[in-house]
């Protein structure tokens, strides 16, 4: 059998390939799609709010009836210093008049306007609409989190981008483990959030396997059956796949953001925190150009906060240098049928 069985098994879907979670680009849509194909649906909610979060669950069971995973953000929330009120100050000025020279009408928050929250009211929300499956990412649930859910019957996968990542999450009692390898899309799942393992994902995972006894699946740089069969092959036991879906029919790039990543080359795919102070692979634009490296990049999740509006308006001009468009190494053709499609011909092109 070409298929590993112990995730498919585990949530009762045909194959054990996941549609990853992708922020602001994968939708319920795109979770129920990957649910048609026969794999496993991801569902982003971020740090958004128990609300809102409730609402997205709420809205992708009314699409599908099948198995998916909420994913969230457990990222540690920096305290506010008198320091931090200062380079806030000044980053908010300095892209308000950047944006300002670009025909950027936008208003920035204050500091003091950002609400930011811990996952635990997300957590509480996720085991209330009952949902089986978490995975999570920049870091570690705590032990009260973890034990809560395992007493809701929640299965718990988390990321990481190390050896000794991985094995904190094993030691935690984390069921399964995405190891995430540097050609990845979108944010890192490291831990720290300012310095990341410039691990590629084979070498990682060839070592991630030998320490850890718990299933993993592999992340980064999947796009064809060429490269599912080599992660396979050292030993992964699912297989999420992010990228290949950003043009898909249910992905949530607008078409002139689909374009800009059909163009897109392998130098402009560069690794930066100027959009969110984490560091997230994608598409180099003229904010990153000028905001990386610079003094103007606040912690996560005030950065995040600081430029959401930017990226808003910017998607309303159709502004491809002032929007974020993540995206993996694996440059390929990006298909814009729809995920249940795209994930089937992977399926059978690995299967080869």
């Amino acid at each position: 059998m070409f298929w590993p069985d112990t995730i498919s098994k585990r949530f009762n879907i045909k194959y054990p390939v996941i549609q990853a979670p992708m922020f602001g680009v994968s939708t319920p849509q795109m979770t129920a799609a990957a649910a048609k194909a026969g794999a496993l649906g991801s569902l982003a909610l971020a740090d958004l709010s128990p609300e809102k979060s409730i609402e997205l669950i709420r809205e992708t069971k009314k699409l599908t009836d099948q198995p998916f995973a909420a994913n969230i953000f457990v990222h540690n929330i920096p305290e506010i210093t008198d320091s931090l009120k200062e380079r806030f100050i000044k980053a908010k000025q300095f892209i308000t008049q950047l944006a300002k020279e670009n025909n950027i009408e936008v208003t920035l928050p204050d500091l003091e306007d950002i609400k930011v929250k811990s996952y635990h009211e997300q957590i509480d929300a996720i085991i209330g609409e009952g949902c089986k499956i978490l995975s999570f990412t920049f870091g570690n649930l705590d032990d009260q989190s973890i034990q809560k859910l395992k007493e809701n019957g929640v299965v718990l996968i988390g990321t990481c981008t190390s050896v000794e990542e991985a094995l904190i999450l094993e030691k935690s009692g984390i069921d399964m483990i995405c190891v995430q390898g540097i050609e990845a899309g979108g944010h890192r799942g490291t831990f720290d959030a300012e310095h990341i393992p410039m691990i590629g994902g084979m070498s990682l995972f060839s070592e991630v396997y030998d320490q850890v006894k718990v299933p993993l699946i592999y992340a980064g740089g999947i796009y064809n059956g060429k490269t599912l069969r080599a992660a396979r092959e050292l030993g992964a036991q699912g297989f999420q796949v992010g990228s290949l879906l950003l043009a898909s029919e249910e992905s949530g790039l607008q078409s002139f953001e689909k374009e800009r990543l059909k163009n897109a080359t392998e130098k402009e795919i560069i690794l930066t925190r100027s959009f969110s102070g984490r560091y997230a692979r994608g598409i180099k634009n003229k904010f990153i150009e000028t905001l990386e490296n610079s003094d103007y990049i606040m912690p996560y999740p005030y950065q995040n906060k600081l430029t959401n509006e930017l990226r808003r308006v910017s998607k309303t001009l159709h502004n491809s240098d002032f929007v974020s468009i993540w995206a993996g190494q694996s440059i390929h053709d990006y298909s814009d049928l729809s995920t249940k499609e795209i994930l089937k011909v992977l399926i059978q092109s690995a299967e080869i």
